[in-house]
């Protein structure tokens, strides 16, 4: 499964599941939206996991099930477990890690200006590629067993790198463990993160992984959001949209199993660590519902429906009974006390009309395919770059973001 196959399926309702294993990571990095570390020992109970994966049918399952963290590699036995257990209902796995295992003690940093290496190091003149990379320099650090088995058991295997990372697990490493899984057979991305498409340093990343690969990693590029560890200093998110326009949010599409067990509409991680949840977010745990039932209640809520057609800023300026709270998210989680917009969703949204409704809000989402998704949830300018040896960016847009 190649990353514009995932990505193209987010604006479809139920069409796939978040876990997020454990809340622990070996990193600290200061852009972290769970605010992660290696103390934090907060993980939805495994057997509960397993039984609600277990609970897939092959007529009633998600297509996609997204592994993440924390450092869902933590739990290497789990993981294998729950992708051998979708596998067998036909629904494939994803993960994604912070290749803390791919550490080699190189003590190699990068700068955060421009992505160069500041070791000394080189590219070879006729590959491209950095000398101590693939075909030079030191192995770096082997795969431990039981982490490569849950890599080979997953039907896509996503690495996070960023600045932020680069300070925790060197560039070099990261690539050269990348190497070793595509020989394995998995299909592999990177999650890429920088502050915008003017930032030089993701500029220079992205031109890393172009010279390193060849063009056939592709990458999943998004700016630093202000959650987590990066809520003290990160710039706020991009202005919210014109009340009179709708705005919908895909992001309500896919369930979210919190490190609590807690099963929720929405993968804003201030939601998601929200408690009590909102009562329109709040699809149940996997301790008392099965995957059927968190699925029914994703696709008939009326409101969840509304907020992936029109979105809640729209809902709230059209039915609610006061101005909208805050940001775009606020507005959505103020929505659950709002009777009157409750009562419009219900008007609206109910019943065949409703499933119509956001049938086609899914279709219209996904016309772009992947590329449109990260243009609209993602860093635009790096749209093209989701799709593996897919066209390179537009000479214009190059400059710009280079």
């Amino acid at each position: 499964m190649e990353l514009a196959e995932l990505v193209a399926r987010r604006p479809f309702p139920a069409a796939g599941l978040l876990i997020g294993l454990t809340r622990r990571c070996p990193l600290r990095c200061a852009h972290c939206s769970t605010g992660s570390d290696l103390f934090t020992r907060q993980e939805p109970d495994g057997g509960q996991l397993e039984r609600f994966v277990g609970s897939f049918t092959e007529e009633n399952r998600p297509d996609v099930v997204m592994l993440t963290g924390g450092e869902p590699l933590l739990l290497p036995a789990l993981a294998e477990r729950l992708s051998t257990l979708a596998r067998r209902a036909g629904s494939r796995t994803a993960l994604l890690s912070g290749m803390f295992f791919a550490r080699s003690g190189s003590g190699r940093s990068w700068s955060a200006r421009d992505g160069s290496a500041r070791d000394g190091s080189a590219r070879d003149g006729s590959t491209g590629r950095w000398r101590s990379g693939r075909y030079g320099g030191r192995r770096g650090a082997a795969i431990p067993p039981a982490i490569l088995r849950a890599i080979r058991s997953v039907d896509h295997f996503s690495a996070s790198l960023d600045v932020h990372h680069e300070r925790e697990v060197p560039r070099a490493d990261v690539f050269r463990a990348l190497h070793r899984i595509r020989a394995e057979g998995v299909a592999v991305s990177l999650h890429l993160t920088g502050t915008g498409a003017a930032d030089p340093y993701l500029a220079g990343l992205t031109r890393a992984v172009e010279e390193e690969f060849g063009g056939q990693v592709p990458c999943l590029v998004n700016e630093v959001r202000p959650f987590g560890r990066a809520a003290a200093w990160a710039r706020p998110a991009r202005s919210g949209p014109d009340p009179a326009a709708a705005s919908p949010c895909s992001m309500a599409a896919w369930p979210v199993v919190a490190f609590d067990g807690r099963v929720l509409a929405c993968c804003n991680q201030d939601t998601v660590d929200r408690r009590p949840v909102p009562a329109h977010l709040d699809l149940g745990h996997i301790g008392a519902d099965d995957w059927a039932t968190v699925r029914r209640r994703a696709l008939e809520s009326p409101v969840l429906r509304m907020l992936r057609t029109v979105g809640p800023t729209h809902l709230a300026a059209r039915y609610g009974s006061g101005p909208p709270a805050g940001s775009y998210c606020d507005g959505c989680r103020a929505l659950g006390g709002d009777e009157a917009a409750m009562a419009g969703a219900r008007a609206v949204a109910g019943g065949a009309a409703g499933a119509l409704l956001d049938l086609t809000a899914a279709v219209r989402g996904s016309r772009e395919g992947a590329q449109g998704v990260v243009r609209r949830h993602g860093c635009a300018a790096y749209a093209p770059l989701v799709v593996a040896g897919g066209p390179a960016l537009p000479e214009s847009e190059a400059e710009e973001v280079r």
